[in-house]
């Protein structure tokens, strides 16, 4: 016999769900009439980005007036097919973000009828594409775009600017693998000086042979706009491709994060080790979150971290008990901290942790070749909430268990693999 749901107030119920994930609210979802329709409340998914595949064809009016009454914003698109984007356009035309997640020049075309676009993702496209002022109904109201490995019609520096330009009022810029063959201190001096009003620049640095183009150095310092920047990220970097004083031109930065092509042993066979980091850091007064992902020996530039980190990931082999020690004394007050010197690995200086950063509310490192003795020690760090572990091992749960039991319950552990926000960038989404 079926059993009625309690008969609370409408908004208990929404507080309720409020805490329920996506999936777990698909299921509470599925259990009566009642239940469907409080799950519903736009309250509850205001931030869910529906995925939609089209695997099957074209989806029911029942699915999209669901989708409506929740007041779905974003969706991530997995197809390229410009009958699947105009079904979407006619079924949800109040989309304010979009991720095409497969790209074609007949997907593109068929922005112009998201007249509330305001993010835009472009991945994955299978032909050259044309993005200018033109592919969307209102180029000044787009403030986040977002392209990973997207061709472009034309791979010419001077056209991609003059495209990218029509979008004054972006905030947010990230341009992976999208084949424009610049020198990279020229492609991040052109950006800047184009939109003035960018915070966040995300960019795959490219190598050409410098002899190949005879532009003088740009000064970078002092010009309209770098000064709103708080946020860049190289991605694929080589040390030489950026000059050491690139980051006088964005005094302001908040968040510098370096994915570096090669670790430090793969750059020492390369050619002559070269490490502008250290300088780098040192013109970074306001830094608060720093992100390494290989590159040079974590010594060679730990004395120049600046102490306003409280954010800090470092993916860079070889980190020794003396490193963890100096890097503990250069920011005193760090909160978040990503370790990870794989292929190596932390094993017992695991235990340092808790001793070295007491103000720690987040981790995320490896358990593998850590024993149980140190890991436990991880309960001493008195404010930590969230632990993340980046490999997930057989009786990993039982461990983790008696590390909650030791904290009285307040820590929460999450395994890999973990889910992975839509919206970032598969290129990033390792660390991120």
């Amino acid at each position: 016999m079926a059993v009625s749901p309690p008969q609370l107030p409408p908004e208990v119920w929404n507080r309720v769900f409020g805490y329920l994930s996506a999936a777990d609210k698909f299921s509470v979802r599925a259990c009566c009439k009642y239940f469907k329709k409080l799950i519903d409340h736009g309250s509850l998914w205001k931030d869910w980005v529906v995925i939609l595949h089209f695997h099957k064809g074209s989806y029911n009016n029942q699915f999209w007036a669901s989708l409506r009454r929740r007041k779905v914003t974003s969706a991530a698109v997995r197809s390229a097919k410009a009958k699947d984007w105009k079904q979407l356009s006619l079924s949800l035309p109040a989309l304010t973000t979009v991720v095409m997640d497969q790209s074609s020049k007949e997907s593109l075309g068929c922005l112009k009828n998201f007249p509330h676009l305001k993010r835009l993702f472009i991945r994955n496209s299978s032909t050259p594409l044309l993005l200018d002022a033109s592919s969307v109904s209102q180029p000044l109201q787009l403030t986040h775009l977002s392209m990973c490995d997207v061709k472009f019609s034309s791979a010419a520096i001077d056209n991609f600017i003059s495209a990218l330009s029509r979008f004054k009022n972006l905030t947010s810029l990230v341009c992976h693998q999208t084949g424009i063959i610049e020198e990279s201190v020229w492609m991040v001096y052109s950006i800047l000086r184009c939109l003035p009003k960018l915070k966040h620049l995300s960019i795959s640095t490219v190598h050409i042979a410098h002899h190949s183009y005879s532009r003088p150095k740009p000064n970078l310092s002092g010009q309209d706009g770098a000064s709103a920047l708080t946020s860049l990220e190289l991605i694929n970097y080589n040390d030489h491709l950026l000059p050491d004083d690139i980051m006088q031109a964005v005094p302001g930065l908040q968040t510098l994060a370096v994915f570096y092509k090669q670790s430090h042993k793969e750059l020492t066979e390369l050619r002559p080790p070269v490490c502008h980091l250290k300088t780098w850091l040192s013109d970074l007064p306001q830094l608060t979150t720093l992100v390494i992902v290989k590159g040079p020996p974590v010594n060679t530039f730990i004395s120049a971290i600046p102490a306003t980190v409280t954010n800090l990931t470092l993916r860079v082999a070889g980190i020794s008990s003396e490193m963890l020690a100096a890097l503990a004394a250069q920011v005193p007050n760090l909160l978040h901290l990503h370790i990870d010197p794989w292929p190596s690995h932390l094993g017992a200086l695991t235990a340092q942790i808790p001793h070295l950063f007491p103000k720690l509310k987040s981790l995320k490192l490896r358990h593998e070749h850590v024993s149980e003795k140190d890991f436990l020690h991880l309960h001493k760090l008195q404010d930590l909430k969230h632990l993340e572990i980046l490999d997930n091992k057989p009786h990993l749960s039982e461990l983790t268990d008696k590390l909650r039991t030791l904290t009285n319950y307040r820590l929460q552990v999450t395994t890999f693999p973990h889910y992975r926000d839509i919206l970032a960038c598969p290129c990033v989404s390792q660390v991120y």
